[in-house]
This record gives C-alpha cells, structure tokens and sequence, in this order.
C-alpha cells in the first residue's frame, strides 16, 4: 500500500503535501517525495525512507507552486531507493505521476514504450504511466483536450489497480486524476482543492468529498472539479459531509480498527498478490528466484512462526505438501529451536511473522542458519530484524495493522505463502498444470469473495449477541477446517477473554466430548466435500448433548439441528481457509463488542512480541 496526495489552490502546495504524507504514513515509509509545477517547469524532491526525510532535501523550502503532488511508498516494484521512490517523470519531463496500486502488465508496456524509444531510470511498474501519458499525447499534439484524453488512453491501457495524479507544466491551472481498484477522495475547499488515498490526510483542510469510483477520471482546477467515464462522458456527482473527528478518521469511520481491518482484507489480499501472479502465466516475484538446481536438492519445508502467523503455515502445510511433493513440518518457533532440529543444507526454511520482529522467530531463523539451511522470511515490514537476516524476503502488502488480534495479516500470509507452494510447484514440475492454473485462477477471485462475505454480517453479529455470556466454547474441523478452528479460538480468547478450545472433530469422542454439556457453544467449520458428512456426524454428538451449534460452511448442509448455518462461497479446499476465517473473525469482533470490552488492545497482550 502506498499514501498519495495533491493540492490545486493558491497556497503553497508543498507543506500541505508534506503534511498529508505525514498523516498517510501508515500506508508506507520506505521512501517518500513530492512534485510541484515551478516557473513552467517540473520540480521533483523525493528521498529514501520516512516521509520527515524529506525536510532535509536541499531547496524543498524553496518551493512555492501551488499546484503539486506527494507519495508515501510501500515497496513492491524496485527496492526502496530514492531511484525508485515517486513521484516519476516522463522522459521530456513534461508529465509528473504519482500511483498507489499495481500494474499489472507494466512489463509488457515497458517493452511497447522500449520499442518506441522510452527509456526507464527506475525499477518501478509506475514510471510507464507518464511516458504513456507523453506518447499518446504526442499523437494527437493538436488536440485541445490532449491533456485529458492522453491519461484516459493511458489509463484504457493498464492492468491491475491504481490511483494516480498527474500534473503537467504545459497545463499549470489544471490536475488529472483516475482510479481503479484503489482508493481515492477529493476534498473541496474555497477555491482550492485536496486529494489524498485516503480521507484522514486532508481532513483538516476539508470536510466536503467527492468520492472517486472505479473508472472515474477527473480534472482539477482549483476553483472546479469535472468527471468523467472511461469515454470521456461528463458524470455528475454529489459531494460528501464527512463529520468525523481526528480519532474516528483514523479508522475511516470504522468503531474500531479491528473491524476496519477486518474490511480492509479484500484490499490486503489484492495487494500481496499484486503483480506476481496473472492470468496464464507464471507465479513470479521480483525478488525471490530459486533455481531447479538449488530448489530440487530440498527434501524438507519448515514453516516456523509463533501465534497467528504459525496457524497461516498450518492452513498452508498440506499445500505445500500437494503440491510440491516436499514433507512439510509447521513449528512453533519458541519450541523449534529448543527441540534441536534436523536441519541441513537440503531444508528450505520459512519464517513467517507479520512485524520482522518477533523474537523467538528471528531466533529460530538464526539457528537454521548456523546448519545451513536456505531461510526465506515473509513479512509486513520493510527492513525488519527478521528479512534482515534471511536469505531471501517476501512481503504481505496488508499496509500496517494496528489491532492486536491480527486479521488482514492474517489471511495475506496464507496468501503469500500459496504463492510461494505454487511457485516451487511449477519450477519443480511436481503438480499437473491444470490443477496449478485452477488454483491461481481462483486465487485471482478470492477479494470478491471476502468482499461478498463482509456484506452479510448481521447473522453473525445476531448469533453473538445470543451467546455472549458464555464461559466456554469450542471449535471443530476436520483438515484444513481444523486450523481454522484453531486460528477461530485463539482470536476468542485474545480479544474477549472467553474460554474456548479447538479440536480436530475425530478426536472430540476421545476426551474432549466429556467437556459437553447443555447449553455450550459449539462451532462447526465445514468446507471439504470429502470430510462433510463425518463432520456432520461429529458435530451431532454434541448435539444430542445438547450443544448449541453454529456452522460456517461452503457445503449445502440441510439439518435442521444445527442452531445457525452461516454460507460462504465455494472455493478450492486449497484456499478454504482464507474465506471459512472471516465471520469467525468478525463472530470474536462482536462478542468483544457486546462484552464492552477494548477490541483493539485487549489485556496482557502487544502486537508485538519482541522478548522470548
């Protein structure tokens, strides 16, 4: 994720830029910069790390246009370098572009720009956008509305998600923005006007929105705003009153950011997937490549985490194993290195954890080392103890979470880590293409299908709300249901201090079934055809003992024993895991909720744990 800003108006642009940026900042920091139109020219300011580094750039107090646009990066093309780091020019240095999202195809542009004479000084998918922009609009040079239509056929020809701003020095009263699959607002003040990804950057200037939809592209002046469609149709659209107050606009409205983040998935999960997976094509990444020499030499996977973060391995082990051929072991990393391994230099060893920072795991990443083990480290942030000290690093791209009880993080390693299986699988030649090309191609559908889930969360909230009081509950599954259920507890316990258990459904009648009796809450996860009925049957003796039962399933269950059946969409049992997570998520949210109890920080606990 990455923070985008712009002003349009009679002040000086950049310290309200650099303003913003600050208050954007959570979306990223591994760079920031800013440009602003300057004596018909183009001015560019932009440094490596956090956005307060941009203070030291020499002139940056110099500046006084009033027309500009700023970026906070999160890195997923190009290392975090001031190269790198945006905004990003044209060739001619006429266009000036800033963009949060992914371009999918920009390698293929790149290559189309290459042939035509372009050349490129960063690494970045963004720097194809304004040298399309000057391509087109060098076509069609004695157009009046050039300037316009050189961004919409520009926007016409990418692939993937992106908000950008635009702004030019040979149209210094105007701005252009366009969105797609990214966030994007614009806050209208007394002739003048503020764009930012996202409403809390500009809330002090404005409390009037316009918000973009998908498609929209819109030119500013700083007295107007008009929009338009992908064919340069003019739309009308009403402006917003946001009322909200500092507090309540750092979580985006949401009552806290728990269920912000919660909401936030969908986004969180496009973004980990970003560029590294298309359609027929290759799982690739950037960074990480391992050849058939290196990778067929391993004979066993670690996945060593703690918490959460070692539940995202268990949902993946059996991924792995399918369709890589490879043993797979899911460790405890406050156990692993204490347990005293077998670990050489044909173990592959992955060290999952969402802040880089998780003691016991940077730890056990250290032993594997010392024995000669290749280690990759997936992680939420940049620069952490843990990618430091890998061998190879992967990122989530779920943007900063701020919650204790980790959710988006959650599901966007299960994510990336599938990436990673599918990845070995076809370097390896160990899994049929089809089942491999099925399986990303369903991953592609999976944000629309947590987006679907999350609008049908009122039978859950109604179902929590019944059983709040409780003092003991308990989670059944059969495979990959079972580590969800495992994930399902956990996120109970930790946010409303309620009892709760999980077990593998099978073994319910081999102890735990003597902790049943009237009136306890049972939650059933359902999701694998092949194991249905035998969960069906599990979950019948604690029926008939008589057990309240709420059931998340994909399956169509007809049994009117069952308290509550709450449906979510089919998918591969390869990715059940990251759908079957989510009302269980929001099930902990409101229990938490109707328990009045603190959902972001509940007691004992940090987010992150950086002690053995």
């Amino acid at each position: 994720m990455c923070g985008i800003v712009g002003y349009i108006g009679s002040k000086k642009a950049s310290p309200i830029l650099i303003n913003g940026l600050l208050k954007l900042e959570y979306r990223g920091y591994d760079s920031a910069g800013l440009s602003t139109i300057e004596n018909n020219s183009i001015c560019v300011k932009k440094n490596k790390g956090r956005v307060n580094n941009l203070y030291d750039l020499e002139g940056i107090n110099d500046l006084c246009g009033t027309v500009g646009i700023a970026h906070t990066r999160w890195a997923t093309h190009g290392k975090p370098s001031k190269q790198n780091s945006h905004p990003h020019l044209d060739n001619s240095k006429t266009f000036s572009v800033v963009h949060n999202g992914i371009i999918e195809n920009y390698h293929e542009l790149r290559e189309f720009l290459t042939k035509k004479g372009y050349h490129f000084l960063s690494e970045t998918d963004t720097e194809v956008i304004p040298n399309l922009i000057h391509y087109y609009f060098n076509k069609n040079i004695n157009d009046s509305n050039n300037f316009l239509k050189a961004v919409s056929l520009a926007c016409s020809d990418l692939k993937g998600s992106f908000a950008i701003e635009v702004i030019s020095y040979l149209f210094p009263n105007n701005m252009i923005v366009a969105k797609k699959d990214s966030p994007l607002v614009i806050g209208v003040g007394n002739n003048e006007n503020y764009i930012a990804s996202d409403i809390p950057a500009i809330l002090s200037y404005s409390k009037s929105f316009y918000l973009l939809e998908d498609g929209d592209i819109a030119l500013l002046s700083k007295n107007d705003v008009k929009f338009y469609n992908c064919s340069l149709e003019e739309l009308k659209k009403e402006i917003k009153n946001i009322d909200w107050n500092a507090s309540s606009a750092e979580k985006n409205g949401y009552e806290d950011y728990m269920l912000k983040e919660i909401h936030e998935q969908p986004t969180a999960i496009r973004e980990t997937i970003g560029a590294c997976l298309k359609d027929n094509e290759k799982v690739c990444f950037d960074d990480f490549n391992i050849s058939f020499k290196d990778l067929s030499k391993i004979n066993k996977i670690y996945i060593v985490a703690c918490g959460t973060a070692m539940h995202a391995g268990l949902a993946c082990k059996s991924t792995f194993e399918t369709l890589c051929k490879i043993d797979t072991t899911v460790d405890i990393a406050s156990e692993f290195r204490y347990r005293n391994p077998i670990i050489n230099n044909n173990t592959f060893c992955i060290f999952v954890s969402q802040s880089g920072e998780t003691a016991d795991t940077l730890a056990a990443l250290k032993l594997a080392k010392q024995h000669g083990a290749k280690t990759l480290a997936i992680t939420n942030v940049i620069g952490s103890s843990i990618s430091r000290e890998a061998d190879y690093n992967l990122y989530t791209h779920a943007g900063p979470e701020i919650a204790v009880a980790s959710t988006k993080a959650y599901t966007s390693q299960i994510v990336l880590l599938t990436l990673v299986a599918i990845c070995f699988a076809e370097i390896l030649n160990s899994c049929s293409e089809d089942i491999l090309n099925d399986l990303k191609k369903e991953l592609l559908l999976i944000p629309r299908k947590v987006s679907s889930i999350l609008k049908n969360i009122e039978p859950i909230k109604d179902f929590a709300d019944s059983v709040y009081k409780e003092h003991d509950m308990f989670f059944l599954g059969r495979g990959f249901d079972y580590n969800v259920a495992q994930e399902a507890s956990l996120k109970l316990k930790e946010i409303s201090y309620i009892h709760s258990d999980s077990y593998a459904a099978g073994e319910l009648k081999h102890g735990p079934i003597a902790l049943i009796e009237k009136g306890v809450t049972v939650i059933g996860i359902i999701t694998d055809p092949s194991l249905m009925l035998k969960s069906i049957s599990n979950l019948e003796e604690v029926i008939t003992r008589g057990a309240k039962t709420f059931i998340v399933t994909n399956q169509d269950i007809d049994n009117s024993d069952f308290n509550m059946i709450y449906k979510i969409p089919k998918t591969n049992i390869l990715l059940s895991s990251i759908l079957s997570i989510v009302p269980l998520q929001l099930f902990a949210y409101f229990i938490s909720k109707a328990k009045g109890l603190d959902v972001d920080k509940p007691r004992n606990l940090a987010k992150s744990v950086t002690v053995e």
